[in-house]
């Protein structure tokens, strides 16, 4: 789990992974169980998914972000410097939780918002999180993912150029200024 933070997780997917080199067998209610757990005792924290067109919560395949990415890196890889769009994925998913609102994971037909923001005032925000987006090809995946929302509420996307600009209307910021701007 710590290796796999801000990616859907499929616990029936974990147990038959786990399944293959075992004699002994674990079921997805095992895995289940565990993540319940984790959650429970603060490690993990769950970003449900959402359906932005539905309008309604995903039973299946949340993502999940560590509190502490240090354990991330003692356990999983023991280097700093790997996956850093995850880890700065999940530095913004504990700011977003900070600054109010239920945090989900969404989805908008076959595209991925990472992050859909329900505020206490029913106003909803949308976020893409990018370590950069100097890359054309990263750059269209990640604009590409707001192109089918059709309301009209806030749109971010959140890297770490220092370019801070407008994007047929997405906010795109630096994301050290927005950690440090409320």
């Amino acid at each position: 789990m710590f290796d796999s933070i801000g990616s859907y997780i499929s616990p029936t997917n974990i147990a038959s992974e786990l399944n293959k080199n075992s004699k002994k067998k674990i079921s997805h209610n095992t895995i289940i169980k565990y993540l319940d757990f984790l959650t429970k005792s603060y490690i993990l924290y769950p970003a449900p998914r959402y359906d932005i067109k539905g309008k309604e919560l995903l039973t299946t395949n949340e993502k999940y972000y560590l509190v502490d990415l240090g354990l991330r890196n003692i356990t999983a890889t023991n280097k700093y410097d790997t996956d850093l769009g995850h880890k700065l994925e999940n530095v913004v998913y504990f700011e977003l939780l900070r600054r109010g609102g239920k945090v989900y994971a969404g989805k908008n037909n076959d595209k991925e918002i990472d992050f859909v923001v329900q505020k206490p005032n029913n106003e909803r925000e949308y976020y893409q999180v990018a370590f950069t987006i100097n890359d054309e090809k990263i750059y269209k995946r990640e604009i590409s993912a707001f192109s089918n929302i059709k309301d009209n509420y806030p749109k971010y996307l959140l890297t770490l150029d220092f370019d801070n600009t407008s994007i047929n209307g997405i906010q795109k910021l630096n994301v050290i200024d927005w950690l440090l701007n409320e």
